[in-house]
């Protein structure tokens, strides 16, 4: 690359933590519909990314314990040591290419129907299965809180063990008992994990002091985090929440990855939502109350808006998921000056409708 390439910017390298992005371009953690059940497939998807220039590449939801059972979804499995040799084919081939490999470590609560474990769903306070299935979760106790966090914690062991470089640690999208502590109508707890947002909060805290005591001295430990999820009267107060938990917890994570949660808002389709970077405005004040570096989406195709972004100070890593299925060589094509070679992601959310039915994942831009 040339000094006279005027995207040079997205091409310097970033600190996180104890490990290095040799660029800006990360692929946040999205399904493939591959997982567990077809470690191979959804390694080569990984790998071709790292091939294509992107400096980190994430996994998907990767359960950490068999209380958080997504069957027959086929998402990441970090459930004991038989596991580690499939997520070790994904680390391998993205770093292969020189990339980091990021994994999402999760616990779905009562968003996880238990099907295939049959094991007792969990959740911070009594309340139904997030699906249209007649069961019901138990309020955690504290020998449960404790052994959650013990579950999270030999996750991230094993992740190490299997090659990664940046561990997660999950609260947003509403698929997350650490996001489900956090909101007041799924947590209604009196104890020191419930009421204010200081308990709600606890939990998170903990799990990322737990991550970065276990894993801290080699892995990158990284936070993402639902910031529009949080409650209020209105969507003001909601966001203003949203502001005191990154303030709250500003500089434990080694990475912020904020993005705008749900379905519905953070993948929203072109139809409803046009413009790239439509999450800018809620991402903008992040890196004013924290010093770690910080990742965002919103369906990012255009060099130029990707350089405004960071020249802006909004994010300094430049997120993408669904770009990153269309085309998987973006960074090269910037880096190479072969912009009207991006494919751009037009927003259809055929890759969120695979997702949805529990599929291996498709693309009207990228039909391999």
């Amino acid at each position: 690359m040339s000094d006279a390439n005027p995207y040079a910017l997205l091409f310097e390298p970033v600190q996180i933590g104890p490990v290095t992005a040799k660029n800006r371009f990360f692929q946040v953690p999205h399904c493939t519909g591959m997982g567990h059940m077809r470690p191979r497939a959804d390694a080569a998807v990984r790998g071709m990314k790292a091939q294509g220039g992107w400096a980190v590449v994430s996994n998907q939801e990767t359960e950490i314990h068999p209380s958080s059972d997504l069957s027959p979804f086929p998402e990441g499995r970090l459930w004991d040591e038989r596991d580690i040799p499939a997520l070790r084919l994904m680390t391998d081939a993205v770093h292969e290419h020189g990339a980091l490999a990021a994994i999402q470590l999760v616990h779905n609560g009562n968003h996880a129907p238990n099907h295939l474990s049959r094991a007792p769903l969990l959740a911070p306070s009594e309340m139904s299965v997030d699906a249209a299935i007649p069961k019901h979760a138990r309020a955690m106790d504290k020998k449960d809180i404790r052994e959650f966090r013990r579950w999270h914690r030999d996750a991230a062991l094993r992740a190490k063990s299997a090659g990664a470089d940046i561990i997660y640690v999950y609260a947003g999208h509403s698929m997350s008992i650490a996001q489900h502590f956090l909101l007041p109508h799924m947590n209604t707890r009196s104890d020191e994990y419930g009421g204010s947002l200081e308990n709600r909060a606890r939990l998170i805290k903990e799990l990322l002091q737990d991550a970065r005591e276990a894993v801290g001295d080699t892995c990158a430990v990284a936070l993402r985090f639902g910031i529009d999820e949080m409650e209020g009267p209105d969507g003001m107060q909601a966001a203003e929440e949203g502001r005191e938990v990154v303030e709250l917890l500003s500089d434990l994570p080694d990475l912020w990855d904020v993005n705008v949660s749900g379905w519905e808002n953070d993948s929203a389709t072109t139809r409803f939502q046009p413009q790239d970077g439509y999450q800018n405005e809620y991402l903008s004040f992040v890196k004013q109350v924290t010093g770690k570096p910080v990742v965002g989406v919103g369906r990012l195709t255009s060099p130029d808006m990707m350089m405004s972004m960071v020249k802006k100070g909004i994010v300094d890593l430049i997120g993408a998921a669904r770009p990153s299925i269309a085309d998987p060589f973006i960074p090269k094509k910037i880096e190479e000056g072969r912009i009207d070679e991006i494919r751009e992601c037009i927003g259809c959310n055929i890759c969120v409708a695979s997702d949805n039915l529990g599929i291996p994942i498709r693309c009207t831009q990228n039909p391999t």
